[in-house]
């Protein structure tokens, strides 16, 4: 790698390409990766909550088994922090994979924590990398994902 080596391995598939364009060659990783989808998202708490109330089973539609048992253990505000965070999230992954949500169901999606509170998708139709951010202020929720593949060299 030489000169290329403090790109870092994501990099190095886009220089990769690059190279085969120009005719350089000469540049290899054992795993390249491509992002193959973002998505973003963003949603009032007051609708998640408005939704909530105007809509019985409104949690129950969005949320799985498993999400719908920490949406129950939780109360109040946070409550719904919670909710409209997986909308958020399973919105931000729908337009990543540049389907929509029409194409998946909310159900097809789960998002649960790890052991230090990070939120990841434990369920998907995607079988590559997916990153997930999401946040809250007091009026806002907003979730970001990025889909990455991998591929060998």
């Amino acid at each position: 790698m030489g000169k290329y080596s403090s790109l870092g391995r994501r990099n190095l598939y886009y220089l990769n390409k690059i190279s085969e364009k120009d005719g350089v060659g000469g540049i290899s990783a054992p795993f390249m990766s491509m992002i193959v989808g973002h998505g973003i998202d963003i949603e009032e708490l007051a609708s998640i909550e408005s939704a909530v109330t105007r809509r019985e089973g409104f949690a129950k539609r969005v949320l799985t088994t498993k999400e719908m048992e920490r949406f129950t253990s939780l109360k109040g505000r946070r409550q719904i922090e919670y909710l409209a965070g997986r909308w958020s999230a399973k919105e931000a992954f729908s337009k990543a994979m540049g389907t929509g949500i029409g194409k998946l169901t909310f159900q097809d999606l789960e998002v649960l924590n790890n052991e230090r509170g990070a939120p990841y998708f434990s369920q998907s139709p995607f079988l590559g990398k997916i990153w997930l951010s999401i946040s809250h202020t007091d009026q806002f929720v907003t979730a970001s994902v990025i889909l990455e593949e991998n591929h060998e060299s």
